[in-house]
């Protein structure tokens, strides 16, 4: 795979390429940018495989420059220091990002993912996702979010989604008038992404969208119809905070 890495920090830069030297062979540095202005004109003249792309700078933030590109066919490592904001977004589009100081089985694995979609198309479609959420930024709520799976990936609203599915280590997603989606991560992930917003786990294996309930039935925890008609139940440990947070929706 070429490579562009892109840091404002010498440090930065230094780092990185020992560590693509000694941990990821595959991987052949074609140039190295200090600011946003170079990066864009090395993008543009070398056609990388991948660019590892230091997001705050100086000037004009990696983002910005990203989205300035007229073709965007290439796969992007972020590389940030950390940021809630910054890494809710990275989270929603599913992309690869690594914290600093980088940690050298990160880098592998966000090698060894760069490597398996080089060959996938609509690596635009994943950018454009990327740049929508980064525009949302503080609002979850409003965020796309991005599903990897066998084929490709999935782009859904976040009101697509009616629940959530655990199914062992894999995460069924049940969707408003579409097929269910299965992907390969485990229910604790997206949980965890989907925090702050109308998303919450009312059962170890369910994680339900509560703006489509269609009736709660009391019980010892209970019971919830989603709008499908599928019937779930509430965990007894999680009743009374389940009802405090749809009080809190629906302020009744």
């Amino acid at each position: 795979m070429k490579a562009i890495l892109v840091d404002d920090e010498p440090d930065g830069i230094k780092t990185l390429l020992k560590m693509l030297e000694r941990y990821c062979p595959a991987v052949t540095v074609a140039a190295t940018c200090n600011n946003a202005m170079a990066a864009k004109q090395q993008i543009e003249a070398l056609k990388p495989d991948v660019v590892f792309l230091d997001i705050q700078m100086p000037g004009k933030s990696g983002i910005e420059m990203i989205g300035e590109l007229p073709a965007k066919n290439f796969e992007i490592i972020f590389v940030t220091a950390h940021n809630e904001y910054m890494l809710q977004a990275l989270q929603y589009s599913a992309a690869d990002y690594l914290l600093k100081p980088v940690d050298e089985d990160r880098l592998i694995e966000a090698v060894q993912r760069a490597e398996k979609r080089i060959q996938e198309e609509k690596k635009e479609e994943l950018t454009e996702t990327l740049l929508y959420n980064i525009g949302k930024a503080g609002q979850p709520s409003e965020m796309r979010l991005c599903l990897p799976t066998l084929k490709g990936f999935i782009i859904l609203k976040l009101d697509e989604i009616i629940y959530c599915e655990a199914e062992r280590s894999y995460t069924v997603f049940h969707l408003d008038g579409k097929k269910p989606v299965t992907v390969s991560k485990p229910l604790i992930e997206y949980e965890n992404i989907l925090d702050s917003t109308n998303f919450f786990r009312i059962h170890k294996s369910f994680l339900i969208n509560l703006k489509h309930i269609k009736e709660y039935q009391r019980g010892e925890g209970g019971t919830v119809i989603m709008c499908n008609n599928a019937e779930i139940e509430v965990s007894r440990r999680k009743k009374e905070q389940f009802l405090d947070k749809i009080k809190e929706i629906y302020k009744y």
